[in-house]
Formats: structure tokens, C-alpha cells, sequence
């Protein structure tokens, strides 16, 4: 307590005194006891209530020794497993559990990764993917301010996310590679790579890219072939030598038939090799029998007619072309959609052909729309003309029952400008995102849809879209969600489908039995959004004839189902709500895949060159006594002595209130007695 506040208490107490001796001292009757009492309780009362607005406190230190964090992080992957290293690593786990000096002078805390990173409650290496990225950037957010050295339990293979040899600096603190696995050199055939498009044209060839490669000393001669079911559609004789150590195959393959088909490419084994599952490799394409032409019409040239275009030609099944409107006017027949961009008076031929040939349009209107010309030809919809500007953030509408909108973090994205004033519609529409004016969400749409007389439409009431796929891949470090957002708009106003109120999405295949997942939205009679729908997907495996059923959950007004328990097969599949009488049926395959069954050694250049990177010291499973000695040994990992400052009121204020409510009573009470009031 400093020095000024006893001063005021002191100062309290003796206004309190001169407070109570002049109401009492002086008074002039003979009851000089009473007039005693009644002093002390007046400054009790008085000096009561100037400490409650004093309100003295006193600062109480406590120390305390704080030891440092030893993060233990233990791949959790199934190559673990196939390089027989999980008994190595669960022995070296347990040492460390058990050695009473570690836990002595480290705080253990212990993780498991591979799909991502966990707080470890169990080690079984069954994950088919390893993120090392996500352990680097999750765990230097939790241990930023702590003393925590890492020893990464792994064998270094990664199968997904940002390379870790050089994203292991973001963590700032020394990591200790344990290494699962040694530096053997096996003889050794894969396919290291193949790459494929997912989708093929009905009666076209499709192309197919295969990286074999070859680890050996000896001159060896191997056969590549690919077999769709028990048909061999191509062989090839492919010799290797030690510095000629690999091959790439180009081949083509024809697409003869519409729907899914499965194929599965071979490079013959040696008798000596130690892994063979890395020899073949499974993969699918889907055949169909059209492809999407879309004219992107402008008569000036912007940043957005790339983005649309750039979006639009990521699914393969999409074309895109730029366009003049003077140039649209003799293609009209060429393409399925024509995305306008703030049209003006130029446009005038080509809006009236299209709606002669009841084509689907999407139009974009900014501050260069001519909006006396879009009123005077549009027969749906007003725009407001006020000549004034305006940039509008988003705020994505939940309820939008057309198709499965994914919030892609919507609300990150920058303002679009757009022409200030309302827009109202002549029919019914829906809108797919609000204009939000600063923290405000209107009820004007930014981006809507509708449809009349069998023809689809969608207005963008802004420009500058570009901005939005630029923060995206800021947020995601990929374009890809964004564009998938944007497909889904694509593929919605290339068909002229029916509205359902059961929509799902899902893929046709899928690379091995991780990521299996669905999407669906369900909706009422009125197209509102129906959060309380009994969705639930039964499954048949049409080679085993086995049956199983799994229930959708329901996440941000999207019921989802993960099915990456499957075994790979092909699968056919109903959809349905147990309340009423709606489905949904298709069918799916799962490719025979397991990534994490690719590798013969550990990474272990990689993990030494992060461990020399942060500081820190690589060391093989076998010696794990070296680890823990020098861990107990480093000057660097001290425990630290803390202090822990807290501020504690001198007397509690309802302590205080409760003697000054007794303090008066006792003093009214004895008044009135005495009859002095």
C-alpha cells in the first residue's frame, strides 16, 4: 500500500472525528455517555463511507519457478507402420513418459499428427496423410511465448501442405528430428508420378503422363502396362541403367463411352525389390459428352475479364472467350452462356438476339453500366439512377436454395464498386449475396439469380470481382475456392434444370478412401433452408453387395457425411430425408490408394536440415539415450523464476456497507429510545 494512501486514510479518519464531534459534542443537553456513543458510531458511520471512495488496496507478491515445455510431436501416418518403425516410436515415446528427470525438468505436452495435429490420446499410424505444415503453424501460435523445444518423432515423409524443410523456421524455437527409419539404398521400381485430366470428351482421345523411375545399381529391363479392368489397352518394354534412372510415358487413351472409368498402371517388380505396392497406380477420368462455351462480352478492357475467364477454364468442362459485342452478335449459336459486362448502348443487337434465342446471360453492372440503357431493354428488373458511387462489402445469405453455396470467407473479401441506389425486381429472384454498407447488411442484393420463362439469369451489381479471387488466395493460399464458388454459378446458368429441394455435392471419384466426403442442403416447400431435415446416405458397394448407412450432420446450414471408412469399390448411393418422402440417388468410385505406402526410407536429409535450420540436433530412433541426455544438459532450457502480482482491496466494500448500515440502525435505535427525534 503506498505511502499517499495512508496519508488519505489518516486524512479519513480525522474528518470522520471532527465530523462526529461536531454533531455531538456540543450539544446542549446532560446525557454526556450517550453523546459518546453517539460519536463513535457517527465516525464509524462517516470514516466508513470516505474509505469506501478511498478504496485502499495493497499489492501481494507471490514467486513461482516455471519449468520449460518439451513439445513431443509423433507422426502419426500410416508409413510409420510400413517402414516398422510405430514399435520403435512407441518405445521411445514411453521412455520419455517414464524418465522422471525429463519430466523434472520439462513440462511434457505431447502431440500426434498427420491429416492434421492433435493432442495426443492415441498413437495408432493408421492417418494416410502427413501435413507437417499444419504442426509448425499451429504450434508457434501456442508456444510463442514459452520456452518449448520440439522433438519431431517422424520418419520426414510428407504427403500434403507446404514444403516443412523451409516452413520449419515459422516455429522459432530448436527442433529435435528423431529419425523413424535409415539411410539404406533398396533397388526399387514406382511410378513416381501420373497425371491425368479429370474429365475426357465423348469420342476424343485423352491424354495420360507417367514418371517411372528406377533406384539400383544393376541394368535392368521392366514392362509398363495399363489395364482398365482385365483389358490391356497399352505395353511398353522400358530399360533402366543406374545414371538412366527414369522414363517419362506419354500415352493416349480413348474415351468411347460416357461415365466414370477406372484404369490402373504397372511397371513390372523385380524379384529383389523391397516395395511393391509403389508400382501401381490407380486412376479415373470421367467421360461426358459435352463441354461448355461461354462468351465473356465487353467493349473495354478490365482486370475482371481475366479473373472470369482464369475461374471459368479451371474446370476442364468450361471454355471461355472474350469477346466485342460486334464480334458476339454472328457467334451467338457457339456458346451456352454470355456473361455481359456492364453493358451501354452497344449491346443493344446482341441483348435483343439473346433474348430471341432465349439464351441464359450473366450480366454485371458497375459504374460504367449504362443504366438509361439497361432499364429502357430490361423487363425484369429497375435500377436506380442517382450518378453517384458506392463500395459495398458482403454478407453472404445462408438461405439461398438454388445451389450449395460454401462460405469461403466471404466476409474477408474487399468492397466491389457499384452504382449507389436500389435495384428492384419485377419477379421473384434470389439473392445470393447482400450489399453490407460498412457494418450494416442491407436488404439489396450484390450478387442474385433468377429465372423466367424457362431461362436463367444472374445479376453482379459491381466491378472489381478481381480483388475478391486475389484475397482468397490470400486466405487460402490456392484459387481454388473461390473458383469453385464461381463454377458453381457457371454450371447453374449453363442448365436449365428445375429447382430441387435436395441438392448434394460430391465427386464422381476419388482418390483413395481419404476426403470422402458429401454435401447436401435441404429445404422446405417454400425454399427456406430446413435445418431440422433427417438426412441420412445408405451406401451399396456394388462388387461386395455390402450395405451401410451414414447420417449427415448438419454445419453451417450444410448437412456434410464423411465417409472415408470405405474401402475402395465402386459405390451406388440414395440420399433421403426419414421425415418425408425426398432422395437423391448417383453412384461413386474410390480408387485403391494409400500415398503414405510409397516411401522405402526416411526423409533424412530434410529433418537434418530443419534441425540445423532451428538450432536444434537430428538424432536416429536408436539413439534415444543420446536425445533425452542432451536435453537434461542444455543451458538453454532453464526453469524461470516468476513473480505473480496481485492487487487485493484492504477491507471488502460489503464488509464496509454492512457496518454502516449496523453503525446507523444502533444510532437511530438509541435516538429514538432516548427520544431525541
Amino acid at each position: 500500500m503506498s505511502t499517499l494512501t495512508i496519508l488519505y486514510i489518516i486524512l479519513a479518519g480525522i474528518i470522520a472525528l471532527l465530523l462526529a464531534l461536531f454533531l455531538y459534542y456540543y450539544r446542549p443537553d446532560s446525557r454526556q455517555k450517550l453523546n459518546i456513543l453517539f460519536i463513535f458510531l457517527r465516525f464509524i458511520t462517516i470514516f466508513s463511507i470516505l474509505l469506501l471512495i478511498i478504496n485502499p488496496k495493497f499489492e501481494h507478491i507471490n514467486f513461482y519457478s516455471e519449468k520449460p515445455k518439451l513439445i513431443v510431436a509423433v507422426d502419426n501416418s500410416a508409413s510409420i507402420k510400413n517402414l516398422n518403425q510405430d514399435k520403435n516410436a512407441l518405445n521411445f515415446v514411453s521412455t520419455i513418459y517414464n524418465s522422471a528427470e525429463i519430466n523434472k525438468k520439462f513440462n511434457v505436452d505431447y502431440y500426434t499428427f498427420g491429416n492434421s495435429l492433435k493432442v495426443s490420446d492415441s498413437i495408432n499410424f493408421s492417418e494416410n496423410e502427413t501435413n507437417f505444415d499444419d504442426v509448425f503453424n499451429q504450434l508457434s501460435q501456442v508456444y510463442k511465448n514459452d520456452i518449448a523445444p520440439m522433438l519431431l518423432i517422424t520418419d520426414g515423409n510428407q504427403t500434403i501442405g507446404n514444403d516443412y524443410q523451409y516452413n520449419a523456421t515459422k516455429y522459432g524455437q530448436p527442433i529435435y528430428p528423431v529419425i523413424l527409419g535409415d539411410t539404406t539404398t533398396y533397388t526399387d521400381l514406382s511410378i513416381q508420378q501420373l497425371n491425368v485430366n479429370k474429365y475426357a470428351f465423348l469420342k476424343n482421345e485423352f491424354p495420360v503422363e507417367c514418371i517411372v523411375a528406377y533406384n539400383g545399381d544393376d541394368n535392368i529391363s521392366t514392362n509398363f502396362q495399363v489395364h482398365s479392368g482385365k483389358s490391356l489397352l497399352y505395353s511398353q518394354t522400358i530399360n533402366f541403367t543406374k545414371s538412366n534412372n527414369s522414363k517419362i510415358i506419354n500415352i493416349t487413351l480413348p474415351a468411347n463411352a460416357v461415365g466414370v472409368f477406372s484404369y490402373k498402371a504397372t511397371i513390372a517388380p523385380q524379384e529383389n525389390e523391397k516395395n511393391k505396392v509403389n508400382n501401381t497406380k490407380s486412376f479415373a477420368i470421367e467421360v461426358i459428352d459435352q463441354k461448355t462455351n461461354i462468351a465473356i462480352v465487353s467493349d473495354f478492357s478490365h482486370p475482371d475479364l481475366g479473373v472470369f475467364k482464369k475461374s471459368i477454364e479451371s474446370n476442364e468442362q468450361h471454355t471461355a472467350s472474350i469477346l466485342k459485342p460486334a464480334e458476339a452478335l454472328g457467334q451467338t449459336n457457339d456458346f451456352q452462356l454470355f456473361i455481359l459486362y456492364q453493358p451501354n448502348n452497344t449491346f443493344r443487337k446482341l441483348l435483343a438476339l439473346l433474348d430471341t434465342e432465349r439464351k441464359n446471360k450473366f450480366i454485371v453492372i458497375g459504374p460504367k453500366t449504362d443504366l438509361n440503357f439497361l432499364n429502357s431493354v430490361s423487363q425484369n428488373y429497375k435500377h436506380e439512377i442517382t450518378n453517384q458511387k458506392e463500395d459495398y462489402l458482403v454478407s453472404l445469405n445462408t438461405n439461398y436454395a438454388s445451389f450449395l453455396v460454401d462460405d469461403i470467407n466471404f466476409e474477408s473479401f474487399p468492397p466491389l464498386q457499384s452504382n449507389f441506389g436500389s435495384i428492384s425486381f419485377s419477379i421473384p429472384f434470389e439473392t445470393i449475396i447482400f450489399k453490407k454498407l460498412r457494418n450494416l447488411v442491407t436488404d439489396q442484393p450484390l450478387l442474385a439469380t433468377f429465372e423466367f420463362n424457362g431461362r436463367r439469369e444472374a445479376l453482379l451489381l459491381g466491378e472489381n470481382i478481381w480483388q475478391w479471387r486475389a484475397q482468397s488466395f490470400l486466405n487460402s493460399e490456392s484459387f481454388e475456392a473461390f473458383d469453385d464458388f464461381f463454377g458453381k454459378i457457371i454450371q447453374y446458368l449453363s442448365s436449365n434444370n428445375k429447382k430441387s429441394r435436395l441438392n448434394l455435392e460430391y465427386e464422381s471419384f476419388y482418390n483413395g478412401t481419404n476426403g470422402v466426403n458429401f454435401k447436401a442442403e435441404y429445404f422446405d416447400k417454400n425454399f427456406e433452408f430446413d435445418a431440422r431435415a433427417s438426412l441420412v446416405i445408405e451406401v451399396k458397394d456394388s462388387i461386395l453387395k455390402e450395405e451401410k448407412i451414414f447420417p449427415f450432420i448438419l454445419k453451417n446450414n450444410v448437412y456434410q457425411v464423411d465417409m472415408s471408412s470405405l474401402p475402395p469399390s465402386d459405390y451406388y448411393f440414395t440420399v433421403s430425408n426419414s421425415k418425408e418422402n425426398i432422395s437423391k440417388s448417383g453412384n461413386f468410385k474410390i480408387l485403391e490408394y494409400n500415398v503414405e505406402q510409397q516411401f522405402l526410407n526416411a526423409n533424412v536429409t530434410k529433418l537434418e536440415q530443419i534441425a540445423t535450420n532451428s538450432s536444434g540436433t537430428p538424432y536416429f530412433i536408436a539413439n534415444t539415450s543420446s536425445v533425452l541426455k542432451d536435453l537434461l544438459n542444455d543451458n538453454r532450457y532453464q526453469s524461470i523464476l516468476k513473480e505473480n502480482k496481485n492487487t487485493i482491496p484492504l477491507i471488502d466494500w460489503k464488509y464496509l456497507l454492512f457496518l454502516i448500515a449496523i453503525s446507523l440502525t444502533i444510532e437511530w435505535f438509541l435516538r429514538k429510545y432516548n427520544g431525541l427525534i
